[in-house]
C-alpha cells in the first residue's frame, strides 16, 4: 500500500498508472486494469471503515512478527484522521492504511476494499508515515484529489516533505491484507524506503532478483520490496515467482 498498497498498497500497495488490458501481477507496484477509471470518485466514509476498533487493532498487528507487533504502537482510522489506540515501546507503529496511501494516478485510488496492514520502524514512522497520515486528515475533511495533490506539490517544494532517512523500513506480512483488487494480500514481505533512486543500485527488477521496487508511488522515494517465506503468523506464503 505502503501495496499501499497496495499503497502494495498500498502496500502500499495498486501503486502505478493503469493500462489498457489486464496482465498479471508481479509486485503491488506493476499491477494493471482493464478499466482505467474504476473508482473515480470516493465513496462513502463508512466503506473505508473497519467495523471495531480491536478488529482493527489485529489487522493492524498482523502486518509484523508477534515479537515487533506486541509492543508496538498501533494506530486506527478515526472520523478526522489516525488516532493511537494502543501505546507502543519499540517506535514501531503499526495502522491499517487504506487506499489514497499510493500515487494520485493509481486508478485505485479510491478503492473502498483496500485493506493494508502496515508496521513502520521509527525511521519510517517519523519520515515516510506523516504524508499519509496528512493526506488521511485531507480526505476525511472533503478535499478534493486535486487539491491535495497541489498541496503536497506545495509542501515537497517548500521542504515540509523529505525524502526518506536512512534506514526505513516496513514490515507487510499479513495474509489477511487486501492491497489492490488485482493482488489481493500478495506476498508476505519487507519494504524498505530511499530517495528516488536507480533500480540497479539494488539489483532490483532484474531476472532471478528477489528485490522488486516501485518509483512511482511515493514522490521523491524509491520503494524496495523483498519478499519473505512466511506471514506473520508463521503460515507459508505463495510461491512467488
Amino acid at each position: 500500500m505502503r501495496a499501499r498498497r497496495s499503497r502494495i498498497g498500498g502496500a502500499r500497495v495498486a501503486w502505478t498508472v493503469a493500462l489498457s488490458i489486464v496482465t498479471m501481477v508481479t509486485f503491488p507496484g506493476q499491477a494493471v486494469w482493464a478499466d482505467d477509471e474504476p473508482y473515480p470518485t470516493m465513496a462513502p466514509v463508512s466503506q473505508y471503515l473497519i467495523a471495531s476498533r480491536p478488529e482493527e487493532i489485529n489487522l493492524a498487528r498482523s502486518a509484523a512478527p508477534a515479537a515487533v507487533a506486541d509492543h508496538a504502537e498501533v494506530r486506527v482510522l478515526g472520523a478526522h484522521g489516525y488516532e493511537t489506540a494502543v501505546q507502543g515501546t519499540n517506535g514501531f507503529v503499526c495502522f491499517v492504511g487504506r487506499s489514497w496511501d499510493v500515487g494520485f494516478v493509481d486508478p485505485q485510488f479510491w478503492n473502498p476494499k483496500i485493506r493494508s496492514p502496515q508496521c513502520d520502524n521509527a525511521t519510517s514512522a517519523r519520515s515516510v508515515l506523516p504524508r499519509y497520515l496528512t493526506r488521511t486528515e485531507w480526505v476525511l475533511s472533503g478535499v478534493s484529489k486535486a487539491e491535495m495533490q497541489r498541496r503536497e506539490a506545495a509542501e515537497w517544494a517548500a521542504g515540509t516533505l523529505k525524502a526518506p532517512e536512512p534506514g526505513a523500513m516496513c514490515y507487510m506480512l499479513s495474509k489477511g491484507g487486501y492491497l489492490n483488487d488485482s493482488a489481493g494480500p500478495w506476498h508476505p514481505h519487507v519494504m524498505f524506503f530511499a530517495p528516488r533512486t536507480d533500480d540497479a543500485a539494488w539489483g532490483a527488477n532484474l531476472p532471478g532478483s528477489p528485490v522488486a521496487s516501485d518509483s512511482a508511488s511515493y514522490e521523491h522515494t524509491t520503494i524496495f520490496f523483498v519478499v519473505v517465506t512466511n506471514w506473520s503468523d508463521g503460515t507459508p506464503g505463495p510461491l512467488h515467482k
